[in-house]
């Protein structure tokens, strides 16, 4: 194999073209390639930072939702408190006047009462009244006293 000019011109052609390239062109692809490299690194960098955040507001959630759900819980005990309260006044309330009502119906009944005991009283001295002033004006007659206090009896 003979070396001749033509493969000296294509080692030198090859060696310049190689150097050109080392010179101009593999520095930019490699500076690409290294940012490319940056930014993913960059963007797995936030995903990772932005999962933690996730993790960590999705956890502060349920402090906040379990600590709501204790105050709702809460609100609710006093509301049942509350209520029982309410029909607890409502039962004493309504005994109180039950109470007052009967003791009124009570003394209304005893004047009621009082009043028929008035009246019979006066109704009965008039008839003993009426019936004595019947016997003095008659004769002495123990039939008709007897008779009068029959008839007197019956009204009575």
């Amino acid at each position: 194999m003979d070396i001749n000019m033509t493969l000296i011109g294509q080692t030198i052609a090859m060696i310049v073209f190689v150097w050109f390239c080392m010179k101009f062109i593999w520095p930019p692809l490699l500076a690409a390639i290294e940012d490319r490299q940056q930014t993913i690194a960059d963007g797995l960098a936030a995903a990772d930072k932005g999962q933690e955040s996730l993790e960590k507001a999705t956890a502060e959630a349920e402090g906040i939702i379990a600590e709501a759900r204790k105050q709702a819980t809460g609100i609710l005990d006093q509301a049942h408190a509350r209520a029982n309260e309410i029909v607890a006044d409502g039962k004493a309330d309504g005994t109180k006047e039950r109470e007052r009502q009967l003791a009124a119906a009570k003394a209304e009944i005893e004047q009621e009462t009082n009043r028929a005991r008035e009246e019979l009283r006066g109704q009965v001295s008039a008839v003993a009244l009426s019936g004595a002033e019947k016997i003095l004006k008659r004769e002495i007659d123990a039939a008709e006293h007897d008779e009068i206090l029959g008839k007197l009896a019956q009204e009575l």
